[in-house]
């Protein structure tokens, strides 16, 4: 039953933030970006530009455009991640088209770019974090990704830039080079609402001095570590590895703390982008 009672809390918390999403991206597309004809990339820029030469309303466009990359991501990629994504563009559909009477909130174009950007980022961030997508592109880079020797971040861009490029015929070159700015922005918020403003960084130690470096951690960053144990490839002696997780405002402070004790360790910092479970947050330090 507890089980069950938890299993239906994150199912209604995963679809209010996906339903949220869609609400903060109409937003910013309906009151900012499509009144001054600013434009995003993927399945939403295409829908804007459609719209605008051949007069059929955007909110059809919207669920039209992205259907096809729906069935072919239901086929390749998997069912949850479909119905999210069909839930998330119906719903945003849904609030462009309601939102659509109301006036732009400025007509100043960097304005409306920043704004509109930021707007559309908290949106679609919220639903890639809650498993689903906006962009029918993003499905075909999934799946070209497994297929060619391109990343899904490379297959997306060379999308946007034909997108971008024929606002620029569209529109003309200054909306063109607003809706760059307008992407640019949303790709930057898009990252920040993913992985949050307080960003992690995973860290690993090799050095003959592990245990001082552990303990001086533990006592001035209040950080747990892992010990880990390996040998060494050239000498094949016995090494201590120590990993820890910490923010990126604590990086500076970690690298004199390991410069102190051990100048010649060896050290890898990767960004971390989740982290579940563990002891992750600070101890007190008294």
């Amino acid at each position: 039953m507890v089980a069950k009672r938890g299993l239906a809390v994150r199912f209604v918390k995963k679809y209010a933030l996906l339903f949220f999403g869609s609400v903060v991206a109409a937003t910013g597309l309906e009151f900012f970006l499509i009144p001054n004809q600013i434009i995003d990339g993927g399945i939403v820029g295409v829908s804007i530009l459609l719209s605008h030469t051949t007069g059929i309303d955007i909110s059809l466009l919207l669920v039209l455009l992205n259907l096809p990359f729906l069935y072919v991501g239901y086929k390749q990629i998997g069912k949850s991640f479909c119905i999210s994504t069909l839930f998330s563009v119906v719903s945003l559909s849904y609030w462009v088209y309601i939102f659509h009477p109301i006036p732009e909130l400025t007509k100043d174009f960097f304005l409306a770019a920043t704004f509109g950007g930021v707007l559309v980022g908290v949106g679609v961030g919220l639903i890639i974090r809650n498993g689903g997508s906006l962009d029918g592109t993003e499905i075909v880079a999934i799946i070209l990704d497994k297929k060619s020797g391109f990343s899904v971040g490379e297959i997306i861009m060379f999308f946007n830039v034909f997108i971008l490029g024929s606002a620029g015929l569209v529109f003309g070159w200054d909306k063109a080079m607003y809706s760059l700015v307008a992407y640019f922005v949303a790709f930057k918020v898009i990252d920040i609402t993913i992985e949050g403003l307080d960003e992690s960084k995973g860290v690993m130690i090799v050095s003959d001095c592990a245990d001082e470096i552990r303990e001086v951690l533990l006592a001035r960053l209040g950080r747990g570590v892992t010990v880990l144990h390996g040998e060494g490839g050239y000498s094949q002696e016995p090494k201590k590895v120590l990993y820890s997780v910490v923010t990126r405002l604590e990086i500076a402070k970690l690298k004199s703390i390991i410069d102190d004790v051990d100048p010649d360790a060896f050290v890898t910092i990767q960004d971390v982008h989740d982290v579940i479970g563990g002891r992750v947050k600070k101890k007190a330090i008294h």
